[in-house]
């Protein structure tokens, strides 16, 4: 559904290259938030969800939770499932942005402060797969040479990737090209 959203900005170009992150995954949560779909498998979302952790419940405690960009949760029978996207913006010439998704980003999960999750890239300037070179090169600078991201074949979206990590198995990334939205 997630994908479908992307879609559905890029045929509305709702989106702006110059927006922040969080107005392009408020973007996206308003598109998922609207589909159909949502209702017939019992899926609900949220934005900006903040996740429980044992700390000191003191005044401003709430402030200081971890909070991951979107979540998307079913109830079947007795079980909830959650799934978690951790956002960030990517240009392919900046490597503050780039060095951003592995730090603030990846890490999240490898690290467990973000339970199962995807990673999603919102490209504003570039070529997304001279993008995720770049990444991969910052990966294999930090002696992370395991974790790039490989391209995997997806029937529901072109920039699928997935990386390896010791600590949680196959991380997904889906890379949102957003280039073409001024045209």
């Amino acid at each position: 559904m997630v994908i479908e959203a992307y879609k559905s900005s890029l045929k509305g170009k709702t989106i702006q290259l110059n927006w922040d992150e969080n107005d392009i995954s408020q973007e996206l949560y308003e598109k998922l938030d609207a589909n159909p779909k949502r209702l017939q498998f019992n899926i609900t979302a949220s934005r900006e969800f903040h996740l429980p952790k044992d700390v000191e419940k003191k005044k401003g405690f709430a402030d200081k939770l971890p909070r991951v960009d979107l979540r998307m949760s079913s109830i079947t029978s007795k079980l909830e499932f959650n799934y978690f996207f951790e956002a960030k913006r990517l240009k392919e010439n900046d490597p503050k942005l780039k060095r951003s998704y592995i730090d603030d980003g990846m890490d999240r999960f490898t690290s467990k402060k973000y339970p199962s999750g995807c990673m999603l890239g919102y490209l504003l300037q570039g070529n997304v797969n001279q993008t995720v070179i770049s990444i991969n090169k910052l990966l294999v600078k930090d002696k992370r040479n395991t974790e790039t991201l490989d391209s995997k074949k997806n029937d529901l979206h072109k920039y699928y990737f997935e990386s390896k990590h010791i600590e949680i198995g196959v991380l997904k990334h889906l890379i949102f090209d957003f280039t073409d939205m001024s045209n």
